[in-house]
């Protein structure tokens, strides 16, 4: 099988150290030259594609630069059977993702439309909040809005990850601050009331023979007094050559739920919602916050999964006793029974 992984970023270089950081370990984990003839495909943020033979800086600077047209007919003479995408900046989750919709070229994880569902918090929460699932009072602002919740409040950009730009606020110049920290990185700001805690947990579904399979809950280390939310520094940071690397993976910061079945059962039902909701496929992830009375709340989706160890679908799957090996083959399982299930309706 001759896969493609669509590595890198069309918008800044930390969205591409982001990608080869993922990409690399599931590169790893997944080495089978017998099965897989692996290729690389890495878009720099000036847009130009590059081919080249491993994700060091010496390897891509090697690699030519391509345009687009050039780029596309690499990829149709190479003659890809599946592609993996390991792009986390906005338009590397849904332009490049439909480009290969367009090239008629199967790809794992969510579809492009999907993606960008996911990535706008504000229409996120209103679909899962109309199938049922609860969500904080939330409103959003755009510039010049002022905000008439009661505090205290989280605010958030409407379309960045990783927790860039959230804030508590407690008070009203709290609040007013957040929200223009919010708009340096959008033209929306999400504000939503404080859930108080509680716990706040990850769910991840990964689908195998078009069954969801709810997996083990990851938590993440959260108090009411010095860490009332997750913060940007809670997931990722830079070591002294300068190189990303994973703050959430730390053993004290996050660990897998394995003694709580009324918590697991009922983010398992809401999570299942989400999924159906927004239209997944392969997988999903979750956020919700636990209220002192063990509800769910809702906080956001993180829709992809890189295939790596690191991975957090795959930290949970490896929980249930599942290898990335058998996480890849599920969804390369999901895509055959897409293009048996089509082939069909066409016939």
């Amino acid at each position: 099988m001759t896969v493609l992984h669509l590595v890198g970023s069309a918008v800044d270089d930390f969205h591409a150290d982001l990608s080869r950081l993922y990409a690399g370990a599931c590169l790893e984990a997944l080495v089978d030259p017998e099965t897989y003839d692996v290729h690389l495909a890495y878009v720099s943020p000036d847009g130009h594609w590059r081919f080249p033979v491993g994700l060091g800086a010496g390897a891509l600077a090697e690699a030519p630069a391509l345009t687009l047209p050039d780029a596309v007919a690499v990829i149709l003479g190479i003659g890809v059977d599946v592609v993996v995408p390991q792009m986390f900046c906005l338009p590397g989750m849904t332009t490049y993702r439909a480009l290969f919709d367009l090239l008629g070229i199967p790809y794992l994880g969510n579809r492009a439309e999907v993606m960008a569902l996911g990535a706008d918090k504000a229409k996120t929460r209103a679909i899962v909040a109309a199938a049922g699932v609860p969500v904080p009072a939330g409103e959003v602002l755009r510039r010049g809005d002022r905000s008439h919740l009661a505090l205290p409040v989280v605010v958030k950009p409407v379309n960045a990850d990783n927790s860039v730009g959230v804030s508590l606020a407690r008070t009203s110049a709290e609040c007013d601050a957040a929200i223009e920290l919010a708009w340096e990185f959008g033209d929306e700001a999400l504000v939503e009331s404080y859930v108080p805690l509680g716990r706040e947990v990850r769910c991840g579904i990964l689908v195998r023979e078009g069954e969801l399979i709810c997996l083990p809950l990851e938590e993440y280390s959260v108090d009411t007094e010095h860490k009332p939310i997750r913060a940007s520094d809670d997931k990722l940071a830079r070591d002294d050559d300068g190189d990303l690397y994973l703050v959430a993976k730390d053993s004290t910061r996050a660990w897998i739920v394995r003694d709580d079945e009324t918590l697991t059962e009922r983010v398992w039902a809401a999570a299942r919602r989400c999924h159906v909701a927004l239209g997944c496929r392969h997988y999903s992830l979750f956020d919700f916050r636990i209220d002192p009375d063990g509800k769910p709340w809702f906080l956001e989706a993180g829709l992809y999964c890189s295939y790596a160890p690191s991975s957090v679908v795959a930290v949970m799957a490896g929980a249930a006793g599942m290898s990335v090996s058998d996480v890849f083959a599920a969804g390369l399982g999901e895509l055959t029974r897409e293009d048996t299930r089509c082939s069909s309706i066409a016939r």
